[in-house]
């Protein structure tokens, strides 16, 4: 009788466990059927002499499009990407209040002329200020920041007293283009736990570019964590009448490109692969 209730036991726990794989394979399977790989994806970055990969979700369609379903996940420095969370950091921990509290330059000499001046919060965004999210990011500390950043659940950034203005730039911080995309989403769809202020400030400060049929919200990154990588990124939202599109673009050049114009091939490389998604609304 004993041996049988073993038996029974044992037969018991391995239907469990078949249950239980069963499940995370059709969870899996199902992940997998939501990403469409693009080849005009391809032929864009090709075109454009850059390696990487563009990702867009389509909201309505729930489904994921790329040119390259392992770069997508690949960790890279999230650059000027950050300032995203860094905003929001700031907004929620009272070192920014709206678009007009002042950053003050302190007449040394920038890496951007456009640098060398007092701005506010919606300038600095829009310029990129590096030097003035650097002072929002020693202000926020590294126990407040990381709390921060654990309660909007943004991943993968490594820092301590001596890197905290520029883990971002440098360093072992990673995040992929789709933890971007799911970061995105969350704040788009308010699924953060911020302020009614920090929602209606981050809308005005992220807004690029506004046409007849879409509004562009986002923000470019440039990485160089040596000599010889270059890491470009565009990551963002296109707001339609019907839909929202959410692209990441991750991009290094390729054999033959001319540096120059890395700093808007990145927007551009993106806004190509986007537009088909939309004229298909029209």
């Amino acid at each position: 009788m004993k041996s049988y209730l073993i038996l029974a036991k044992n037969l018991l726990v391995l239907l469990i466990l078949i249950n239980c794989q069963s499940k995370k394979e059709d969870t899996t399977n199902e992940t997998d059927e939501r990403v469409v790989i693009a080849p005009t994806y391809q032929d864009i970055l090709d075109s454009a002499k850059l390696n990487g990969a563009v990702l867009i979700y389509d909201s309505q369609q729930e489904t994921f499009y790329t040119n390259d379903s392992v770069w997508m996940k690949t960790g890279f420095l999230p650059a000027s990407t950050f300032k995203i969370a860094n905003s929001i950091n700031a907004l929620e921990n009272g070192i920014a209040k709206d678009t007009n509290t002042m950053f003050f330059w302190d007449g040394k000499p920038k890496f951007l002329k456009s640098w060398e001046e007092d701005m506010n919060f919606f300038q600095a965004y829009q310029r990129s200020c590096v030097p003035c999210y650097q002072h929002i990011a020693r202000q926020t500390g590294v126990n407040k920041m990381r709390e921060t950043l654990d309660k909007i659940d943004y991943p993968g950034m490594v820092f301590d007293s001596t890197s905290i203005d520029n883990f971002w730039l440098e360093g072992a911080s990673r995040i992929s283009q789709i933890e971007q995309i799911a970061f995105l989403k969350r704040l788009f769809n308010k699924k953060l736990p911020l302020t009614e202020n920090t929602y209606a400030v981050m809308e005005q400060i992220m807004l690029l570019k506004e046409t007849p049929n879409y509004k562009l919200y986002g923000k470019t990154g440039w990485a160089q964590p040596d000599d010889v990588t270059n890491i470009g990124w565009f990551v963002g939202y296109a707001k339609t009448a019907d839909n929202v599109f959410f692209i990441a673009t991750n991009v290094q050049p390729g054999q033959g490109f001319d540096m120059q114009d890395f700093g808007k091939v990145r927007m551009g490389v993106s806004l190509d692969a986007l537009q088909p998604h939309i004229e298909k609304l029209l």
